[in-house]
């Protein structure tokens, strides 16, 4: 038995489900997300909440079920509330300039990085060196937000790069720290 799977999912006011066969669909007040369902997990609609339910206890079917029922739940939480990763820029010189659609990265290379937004996600760019990701689709948000990590990681010896905020780096000491 799944202590994820077993849990309902409360659907705030607002929040519409159209429960189908193969997929789910979540309409709110943000937007509107498709989750489709892993094989052998089916959910029912009931009370103002939603469930969670195995159609047969095969072993082999029943380790989706609170694989399921999370990625129901977290389309349910982004189109109520969102989701938003933030990020710093930390370097003398490191800066982020938001241009249309796009995010201009000065990060010490001889070129700047030019960044397309995608669709369904926005980026705010407070000061030069904080970057907010926001959106309604979790895995989205947080593949953008690794991809502009990518684009200059943290450097555990200056302590320079793109990093999550809160993230904490354990310095290393160079080579004269060695002796």
């Amino acid at each position: 038995m799944s202590r994820i799977g077993k849990k309902p999912i409360p659907l705030p006011k607002g929040v519409k489900v159209n429960v189908g066969d193969t997929a789910v669909e979540v309409q709110g007040p943000k937007g509107t997300l498709m989750q489709p369902l892993p094989p052998g997990v089916r959910f029912e609609l009931a009370d103002g909440e939603l469930r969670a339910a195995l159609v047969d206890e095969s072993p082999s079917q029943a380790k989706f079920w609170g694989l399921a029922r999370s990625l129901v739940a977290n389309a349910v939480t982004g189109v109520t509330d969102g989701f938003k990763k933030e990020l710093d820029i930390v370097g003398v010189g490191y800066r982020a300039e938001l241009k249309g659609r796009q995010v201009v990265f000065a990060l010490g290379y001889s070129h700047p990085i030019v960044f397309d937004i995608p669709s369904g996600i926005d980026i705010a760019v407070d000061r030069q060196t904080h970057v907010t990701v926001t959106g309604i689709d979790r895995q989205l948000v947080g593949q953008v937000a690794a991809n502009i990590r990518q684009m200059r990681k943290p450097d555990p010896y200056k302590q320079k790069g793109v990093r999550y905020t809160g993230e904490v780096l354990k310095k290393k000491a160079g080579k004269t720290g060695a002796k």
